[in-house]
């Protein structure tokens, strides 16, 4: 062991000689210390009881009622959107995004789901979007049932209310690329809130580089006894669930089953939380979702886009999806008195220094790929974007780790080149990627090389 970490301190200090002549912009963003601390426990607080107030906001229930349902609830929403809007001079474009489902086991006749989202377009790179989701709907035990009142507090008026308070503290800055603020709808009965988003995207051809689902985001009291405000879930998915066969043969000699975009956009959020976000760790589930179960970033995994779920650590499944009673001393339902409203803030600022990081720095490098085998040395090529997406790129930056590390721990910033060679590093002890960094320090996810980590490109497409 003492023989190989000389080995791995020569190579590190033989790269860093390397790029030492390249300045390296400033390490982090000032302004992400201020966005972590802004996020409002009170303001939180009066939407998750608002939307409780509206009785219940189950996808079949009532829409013509302005008190009660999810008809009131999403337009409630809708005019919050426009009140953050109006008050930073226009700067979100605020709209439904619906479709009629029928026929479903969970939806048998007609409805139209509809969601809410309020884009803030970016400066330089307005295609490319980052996107935070909370679910509008709420259920009790039978899924089926839309009369009886189901207060959803926590499960999901708490990822409503994060989604909403991002918008206030996020729109007071300009970013390069576009931040969505959605409020999904559908997701008891199928998804299909995200669903209809996803292929929203599709047709528009929006450049997702990432979207954070949040969905239960303010219990600290599980369900095991465990009481805890000081860590946070962010699962992720593994492979593409759309890898083609060649694409997974390339992987199965190259590697990148730990490293997809979602994983990558979870170990991105990981250190958004270790820098900006007092007290908090986050905890990297290498799962699309809790055991057996789904949620919202799934639609749009199945398009391909990087997303990913964050949540409260402990759960507390009496409080899940239950009628509202007491049994054996035993208080059951998702009532307002289950949320902690610091909490909820405190992953709220977690969600919005992760969006602005994204969206202010330039997009993910693209077309990554490496070259190193039977090689002392590893060389890494990809390509820049157009100047007009990226008039801040300072440059790149190439990371690598063991193949048994959860998270990046070596890097060097190598300025704006398109290729770099690390010398004396072996490609076969290490997973590496790239990412892109900004004059302001504003850094991108990590790119793995190949097909199996891709962000995806720069086409420009114009959106309506």
């Amino acid at each position: 062991m003492h023989r190989t970490l000389i080995a791995l301190a020569a190579s590190l200090c033989c790269a860093s000689a390397m790029a030492a002549t390249e300045p390296a912009p400033p390490a982090g963003v000032a302004q992400l210390h201020d966005i972590a601390v802004a996020p409002s426990p009170a303001r939180i607080e009066a939407d998750i009881r608002t939307l409780v107030d509206f009785g219940t906001r189950h996808t079949l229930s009532e829409t013509e009622s302005d008190t009660r349902g999810i008809g009131a609830a999403r337009r409630w929403i809708k005019a919050e959107f426009d009140r953050i809007s109006q008050a930073c001079g226009g700067c979100l474009e605020v709209k439904y995004v619906s479709g009629m489902v029928s026929g479903e086991k969970r939806i048998p006749d007609p409805v139209e789901v509809v969601s809410v989202i309020a884009i803030q377009r970016g400066s330089s790179d307005p295609n490319r979007y980052v996107v935070m989701s909370g679910d509008i709907d709420s259920r009790v035990s039978d899924v089926m049932n839309f009369t009886s009142d189901s207060p959803g507090a926590n499960d999901n008026a708490s990822g409503i209310a994060g989604t909403l308070e991002a918008a206030r503290v996020l729109s007071k800055y300009k970013f390069n690329g576009s931040i969505v603020y959605a409020a999904l709808a559908g997701e008891e009965q199928g998804l299909f809130g995200g669903k209809i988003l996803a292929e929203h995207a599709k047709e528009n051809g929006w450049r997702i580089e990432a979207l954070l689902n949040n969905d239960m985001i303010g219990n600290i009291e599980g369900v095991n006894g465990v009481i805890d405000n000081t860590t946070a879930r962010v699962f992720s998915e593994g492979t593409r669930v759309n890898e083609t066969p060649e694409e997974a043969r390339e992987r199965r000699f190259t590697g990148g089953e730990v490293d997809s975009p979602s994983r990558n956009l979870a170990r991105y959020i990981d250190r958004m939380a270790d820098e900006y976000v007092p007290n908090l760790d986050v905890m990297m589930v290498y799962r699309l979702d809790r055991f057996g179960r789904g949620g919202h970033h799934r639609p749009f995994n199945d398009i391909g886009a990087p997303a990913v779920r964050v949540m409260e650590t402990n759960e507390n499944y009496n409080r899940q999806h239950q009628d509202l009673r007491t049994e054996d001393g035993i208080v059951y339902g998702d009532t307002i008195d289950g949320v902690d409203f610091d909490y909820a803030a405190k992953l709220t600022a977690l969600n919005a220094v992760a969006l602005a990081g994204m969206a202010w720095a330039p997009p993910p490098p693209a077309e990554v790929e490496i070259e190193g085998a039977v090689s002392p040395d590893t060389t890494l090529r990809w390509t820049r974007p157009p100047q007009s997406q990226a008039p801040h790129l300072a440059g790149y930056r190439i990371h690598w780790r063991l193949t048994t590390e959860p998270q990046w721990t070596n890097s060097i910033y190598v300025g704006d080149v398109a290729e770099y060679t690390l010398e004396n590093i072996v490609i076969d002890n290490y997973f590496f990627g790239v990412s892109a960094v900004g004059e302001n320090g504003a850094q991108s996810p990590v790119v793995f090389p190949g097909a199996a980590g891709s962000f995806g490109g720069y086409t420009v497409t114009e959106t309506p």
